[in-house]
């Protein structure tokens, strides 16, 4: 079986960041699959499940209810190496074109208090699996050491 190109980025060098791990044609629009890498892969330890979990439920409700965003968000996910998160956008986009939705969007994680949003068991296949301190935790550092000290190999694959 051929190699995917998502298997071909240099995982040994890859910094957390934002980068477009693909476009694709979808009924005549561009559908842009953003890495949101929250962790140097191989060298960092991964987020742990319970605080992913979280995240992704933050991040999702956050985007898919933002003014400007919400229109373009197709969906949002952790990655299965615990590293990240996917996210899917209508439209032809960079990195910079998201940088700031995604930093109020971290900003919003880090900062939020009461009751994760879907995280019932009626709304959740997995409810039990959240941590709301850790994901607090990992989207603080994510936002003031990544996203607010965005460089250019932070949104460019290495080779």
């Amino acid at each position: 079986m051929e190699k995917i190109p998502s298997f071909s980025i240099n995982h040994l060098t890859l910094l957390r960041g934002i980068y477009v791990s693909r476009k694709d044609n979808v009924g005549g629009e561009v559908v842009t699959t953003f890495d949101i890498r929250m962790k140097e892969p191989n060298r960092e330890p991964a987020i742990q499940p319970g605080a992913l979990h979280t995240i992704e439920h933050l991040a999702a409700t956050y985007l898919r209810n933002h003014p400007q965003w919400k229109d373009h968000i197709v969906y949002w996910g952790p990655m299965g190496c615990l590293t990240g998160n996917y996210l899917l956008m209508r439209g032809d986009l960079q990195p910079q074109d998201i940088l700031p939705v995604m930093q109020e969007t971290f900003r919003f994680i880090a900062q939020f208090e009461g009751e994760v949003p879907g995280a019932a068991p009626r709304d959740c296949g997995n409810y039990l699996l959240h941590d709301l301190p850790m994901a607090r935790w990992e989207s603080r550092k994510y936002l003031e050491e990544v996203l607010l000290q965005m460089k250019p190999e932070n949104m460019s694959y290495p080779a």
